[in-house]
């Protein structure tokens, strides 16, 4: 529940990566770099760590910043030289408000601007060995990129949700293991696990501060939108594979549900120390509708942890509902406050199971930078000091967790952690060799429509 029992919850406005970037760079990097005493390496010689960004939306674009801002903090340099998205006038315009935000540290001319299918090929091989490929582009592509840079001997940063089906985990998985033995460097994009604020209260949990956690809640319930029928003057993969589409499509980024909860998922694996061992749910969408994409409207899940623990996780996208973003737990002892708004660090326990903000009896103290960028402080520092850095297996476990959740939703099944582990499920078996005139993997009827899971009929693991 929310800390108001009456009307609409009142939420802290927090600071989108897409915001970012209309701050100036110079200005940035001021307000990041306030009172942090930055040492002066690399004076003698160009160690400058190289960017290539693969997929120039705002996730990506924002990504960017978040590098150049731990850059500072590290006392390295990073410098993007490299671009690809399969849509030209994104890259550009991505260019363009990077290149106005960010000054020097962008070195992208239009010869090292790529555009297509095979373009994350082309941006990787301007890097060096050593250098960091970031993997922004939609989860159903995921895979593809982070063999290809594992394979060429790059650190990766590569965003979340990681791929939308168990098949597709498990091929991350061996891509992380070969970077492994390579000594590669991989960071995801699960920056709340980068979050000083939520570390001070995990520390007190295992610390046996809020007694054994026998019960989460974590909700994610906002407005919604619909996807219409793809136009008839556009190519369907595109329409499929980048917005509006991608995220109402389960092959091209997972759904929005696990786009939306996979942070709160992973937080609650996190504040259990465990994956789950099974997991049921309800979900639907609204009949009347006139919604082209395969989302449900409304997701439930009920995550069992071998302890007995029960991590209750909801997401709603539907208009005009009662809203709320918030992670909570709840001890044998007390009840805390894992996160809030936006993901916003507001870490607290309260004094027993009341979730009442004038019940509060300690507090972590404020973040002071931004949430993202803490995530490429890390990878930055483990690049420069060649520390081991490879959160690819934790971060796929996350993912699989999310993915066993919507299999519960859309099956109408009780999935477990085992059947998850031994499936490979895959949605689109040639991602790798899709291109400007393959078919559109996902085939629509007269309406437009693309076939929506029914329970009891649908099959994902």
């Amino acid at each position: 529940m929310s800390d108001q029992t009456h009307g609409q919850p009142t939420f802290s406005k927090g600071v989108t990566r897409r915001d970012a970037l209309k701050v100036g760079g110079t200005a940035a990097a001021a307000s990041v770099l306030a009172g942090v005493a930055v040492p002066a390496v690399h004076a003698a010689e160009d160690n400058t760590i190289r960017l290539a960004l693969i997929g120039s939306g705002s996730r990506g674009s924002g990504a960017v910043g978040n590098a150049i801002g731990a850059a500072g903090v590290v006392g390295c340099k990073v410098k993007l030289v490299a671009m690809a998205d399969v849509q030209e006038k994104k890259l550009a315009a991505s260019h363009k408000a990077l290149s106005g935000s960010f000054g020097e540290a962008i070195d992208v001319p239009a010869e090292r601007q790529f555009a297509g299918f095979d373009a994350y090929r082309k941006a990787i091989d301007c890097l060096r060995p050593g250098d960091i490929a970031m993997l922004t582009a939609h989860a159903g592509f995921r895979r593809v990129h982070l063999d290809y840079a594992v394979d060429k001997g790059m650190h990766v940063f590569m965003e979340k949700s990681f791929a939308p089906d168990p098949g597709g985990l498990k091929r991350m998985l061996r891509a992380g293991k070969r970077a492994e033995k390579r000594n590669l460097k991989i960071a995801s994009g699960l920056m709340c696990r980068h979050s000083p604020n939520r570390q001070a209260l995990i520390k007190k949990i295992r610390d046996g501060e809020v007694g054994d956690v026998t019960y989460i809640q974590a909700y994610r319930l906002g407005g919604g939108g619909v996807l219409p029928p793809c136009p008839a003057d556009r190519n369907e993969l595109l329409w499929q594979a980048t917005k509006p589409g991608s995220s109402h499509l389960l092959w091209a980024a997972s759904g929005l549900m696990i786009e939306l909860l996979i942070h709160q998922i992973d937080e609650c694996c996190w504040i259990k120390d465990s994956w789950p061992v099974m997991v049921h749910g309800v979900g639907g969408r609204i009949p009347e509708k006139m919604d082209c994409g395969q989302n449900h409207h409304a997701y439930s899940m009920e995550y069992t942890f071998a302890d007995g623990a029960v991590a209750r996780v909801d997401n709603r996208n539907i208009s005009k509902c009662y809203g709320d973003f918030v992670t909570y737990l709840h001890g044998t002892k007390c009840a805390a406050q894992f996160s809030g708004a936006i993901h916003k660090s507001d870490a607290h326990i309260f004094k027993d199971q009341r979730l009442d903000s004038k019940n509060i009896t300690w507090q972590a103290d404020p973040e002071t930078r931004p949430l993202h960028q803490y995530e490429w402080e890390v990878l930055l520092d483990a690049i420069v000091k060649d520390k081991p850095h490879n959160e690819t297996e934790r971060s796929i476990y996350a993912n699989l967790a999310a993915v066993m959740g919507r299999a519960a939703v859309h099956s109408g099944q009780i999935i477990t952690w085992e059947q998850a582990l031994a499936s490979d499920f895959e949605f689109v078996s040639n991602v790798d060799d899709l291109d400007y005139d393959s078919p559109a993997p996902v085939k629509a009827d007269e309406q437009g429509r693309y076939p929506s899971p029914t329970p009891g009929q649908w099959t994902e693991i």
